[in-house]
């Protein structure tokens, strides 16, 4: 028997997670998962919960106050079990948002964190950009990201986006779990910002030991010129309708520059897959 996908859903109790959730049980349709749910209060690094549940601070911050926000956040959670069963596990925990989900996700070594997000445009995105963005940048696991309700989604084209100039074996369990599961195809695609045809041959021979090396065997491939990564993939999709989006990160985002992955999170109404590259 196939080992469970082990899902993290991180939850504010907002339509976005409820969107998230209802991805997880488009993949539970093919294979078996196994689905966290977990809340973060959002609180100073001076505020800290026992091995009791108690709540401890420096005095600064009112203890009373804190613990009711944790009975509400924990009945809420209670609520999630009511509503998609006892089958489901639920967890609470204090701190920063984005850190302590990454912490937790490697502690207990999930397969992949599935979130929604509701986007960033402008000043937002070059302020502070989305939680899932931020995690997706520093996520040493996948992340699969929507936001909308893709409950309706028929998984049958996936399109891994690369740089194949030096194929080697990347962390892709994720994605070859879903083509097994849904028998999906793998469209393999690079974008360049310059001519093309003289480098043509050279990527789909790249392509072609790339796939070898990481064991991709139904697969098609795909070079197209555009100005960036992120209008490449739009209008690479707007040609050929992918139903899920994956392409990886090196974690360089940061206030004054964005990778295409992060902003194509924020921007494109269509699943997507991050995954941290070698």
């Amino acid at each position: 028997m196939t080992n469970p996908l082990k899902i993290l859903i991180p939850t504010d109790f907002s339509v976005q997670a409820e969107f998230a959730y209802l991805m997880v049980k488009k993949l539970e349709e093919k294979t078996p998962v196994e689905i966290h749910f977990i809340h973060v209060l959002n609180v100073p690094d001076t505020v800290s919960m026992n091995q009791d549940g108690g709540i401890e601070t420096c005095g600064e911050i009112d203890v009373k106050y804190i613990e009711t926000q944790k009975e509400i956040a924990t009945k809420k959670l209670e609520h999630l079990k009511f509503l998609y069963g006892p089958q489901i596990f639920t967890h609470f925990t204090l701190g920063k948002v984005t850190d302590s989900i990454l912490k937790y996700s490697e502690l207990q070594k999930f397969d992949v964190i599935v979130m929604g997000t509701k986007g960033a445009w402008g000043i937002k995105e070059r302020i502070s950009g989305s939680e899932t963005q931020i995690i997706a940048r520093k996520s040493k696991i996948p992340v699969l990201s929507l936001m909308c309700d893709r409950s309706d989604l028929q998984i049958q084209h996936i399109l891994l986006v690369h740089n194949f100039n030096h194929p080697v074996k990347e962390e892709l369990q994720l994605m070859h779990k879903l083509v097994l599961a849904f028998q999906t195809k793998m469209h393999l695609l690079q974008i360049c910002s310059s001519d093309i045809e003289t480098k043509k041959t050279e990527i789909l021979s790249n392509m072609k030991e790339f796939a070898e090396i990481n064991n991709i065997k139904n697969y098609e491939c795909h070079v197209i010129n555009d100005k960036d990564v992120e209008n490449g993939v739009i209008h690479f999709n707007q040609m050929m309708n992918m139903d899920i989006i994956c392409i990886g990160t090196h974690g360089n985002g940061n206030f004054f520059h964005q990778s295409a992955t992060e902003k194509l999170i924020n921007h494109l109404f269509k699943p997507i897959i991050s995954f941290p590259l070698k």
